[in-house]
């Protein structure tokens, strides 16, 4: 068995492990223990943060861009709908039934494979940090961005994310609103107050059906979607709060400031924003690892689901075997053969990455 095969043979042996360890948003402990005695028995030294496990490849070398390879460790909760146990890693006609098998179990431990890959090699003209890292299933803040001050001077990023191994180079954002409409109680009988629900109809049509102005090239329109709705205690007295609920994808075409000034001028309800901390993200077209996937003719697109993306601070892609749409369904899965190619897609991307790299270096000093 080949150098490649062996990788590919031990990521899913792992992915099976990892699926059959409980690991929700916050308590990924367990499965940061496996990731973590997982590489230390390959011989990687790890640092280890709450949840998350990060290493360097073994040659880091001061002054070569630093590569980070990220994905979670975290899954959401299983729904109802389940057929079978989604802690038993299951395989029938060449799928890997798991919670998290899909997202982002097959990217896990994909990129860790291609960490190992690479991890000895010395004519790389970048330096590799692999990291596994917890909450960003809930968007916490005990993941990816509790342990970017301890990474060194971070380039770019790769995210592992199942997205059919495109690459995402672009990726919306995400503002959720708590909304209250106010009114004025009083008796249904006798049509007295003022009725909390019909102004909050008022501005709930407004979030349907309003367009902003402008549109990003590779990201689309803003979409606002009012998604809960609490108001009203018993049938005869009129509500005087109505309470919902906006998730807003949000684009390179506005700030979040500029889309919460735009609402609060044109809505009745006092709008509090959970958090403007989830921003969109993009990456240039002449980028390093963008022009090697485009050489790679690497299919690439715009993302409309947000990732830790959302938290990084610098540029980065979107790219990992899966694909999106199976992520947090009933009895998730990802194909064998995805992990496989995968594999084999991030070694020629990143094999690619460093021929772009070395023609750079020789360009610069001559």
């Amino acid at each position: 068995m080949n150098k490649i095969d062996k990788l590919k043979q031990e990521a899913i042996s792992l992915l099976k492990e990892l699926i059959a360890i409980p690991s929700f948003s916050g308590k990924e402990h367990k499965a940061a223990d496996k990731v973590n005695t997982f590489l230390q028995n390959a011989g990687i030294k790890t640092k280890r943060k709450m949840h998350n496990i990060w290493a360097e490849n073994k040659n880091f070398q001061a002054g070569r861009p630093v590569l980070l390879l990220n994905s979670h460790l975290d899954t959401v909760r299983p729904n109802d709908s389940w057929q079978s146990d989604p802690f038993k890693p299951q395989i029938k006609d060449g799928k890997l039934f798991g919670l998290g098998s899909n997202d982002a179990g097959g990217s896990l431990v994909s990129l860790m494979a291609i960490f190992r890959y690479f991890y000895q090699r010395k004519d790389l003209h970048y330096n590799l940090i692999f990291a596994a890292t917890a909450e960003e299933e809930n968007s916490g803040l005990h993941g990816i961005e509790s342990i970017l001050p301890e990474l060194k001077n971070i380039d770019f990023t790769v995210v592992g994310e199942p997205t059919g191994m495109k690459m995402a180079i672009a990726e919306k954002g995400l503002i959720v609103l708590d909304c209250t409409a106010p009114g004025k109680a009083g008796h249904a009988a006798r049509n007295e107050g003022e009725n909390a629900i019909i102004n909050a109809m008022k501005d709930i049509e407004w979030f349907h059906s309003y367009q902003f102005p402008r549109e990003s090239k590779l990201l689309g329109p803003i979409r606002m979607t009012v998604t809960a709705i609490q108001a009203g205690r018993q049938h005869n007295i009129i509500p005087d709060t109505c309470k919902f609920t906006v998730d807003i994808r949000t684009t390179d075409s506005y700030t979040h400031e500029e889309i919460l000034e735009i609402i609060q001028r044109q809505v009745i309800s006092k709008v509090e924003p959970r958090s403007t901390r989830l921003r969109p993200s993009k990456i240039e077209l002449n980028h390093p690892i963008v022009q090697a996937a485009q050489e790679l003719q690497i299919p690439l697109f715009g993302s409309p689901t947000t990732s830790d993306q959302a938290v990084i601070p610098f540029p980065s892609v979107k790219m990992g075997p899966g694909e999106s749409e199976r992520s947090h369904t009933a009895d998730e899965f990802i194909y064998l053969t995805e992990i496989e190619e995968g594999i084999e897609g991030y070694i020629n991307l990143f094999e690619k990455l460093n021929k772009i790299l070395e023609n750079q270096k020789i360009l610069n000093h001559e």
